[in-house]
């Protein structure tokens, strides 16, 4: 019988209009490395190597709604960052060019929006056990 082979996950890919704009958008956020640009994707990866995300330009991209909405593009997925200090890692975001979304169902997570409308979430961890 053949071992299991090994799976990794390298990265999450995000669609947006224009793949450089929003991977620099998250280089600021994230602070992570350019790993890899050509025409229409770019690859940025954390400090310590492990999964990174990457962007690809899609021509017909449509800005994800949510919450969602019947008949409007839905959101497909999120990221969830964890930062510090909520309240300056917001400050920051929202510097970089994000939107505050009008729902914050939590008091502990603040959703927004990055520049192709992708929503995501900061939180600060409050139980160092989780």
């Amino acid at each position: 019988m053949k071992p299991s082979p090994r799976f990794m996950l390298a990265a999450t890919t995000l669609d947006a209009p224009d793949a450089r704009e929003l991977a620099q958008f998250y280089q600021g956020l994230l602070g992570w490395r350019l790993r890899k640009e050509e025409p229409g994707w770019v690859e940025i990866a954390s400090p310590d190597g492990t999964a990174g995300l990457s962007f690809q330009t899609e021509p017909l991209f449509e800005r994800p709604q949510w919450p969602s909405r019947r008949s409007e593009q839905q959101m497909m997925m999120h990221l969830d960052i964890e930062v510090s200090d909520l309240s300056s890692a917001v400050d920051h975001a929202l510097a970089l060019g994000a939107a505050l979304a009008d729902v914050q169902p939590q008091a502990d997570v603040c959703v927004l929006y990055d520049p192709a409308a992708h929503p995501f979430c900061l939180f600060a961890r409050t139980d160092p056990t989780a």
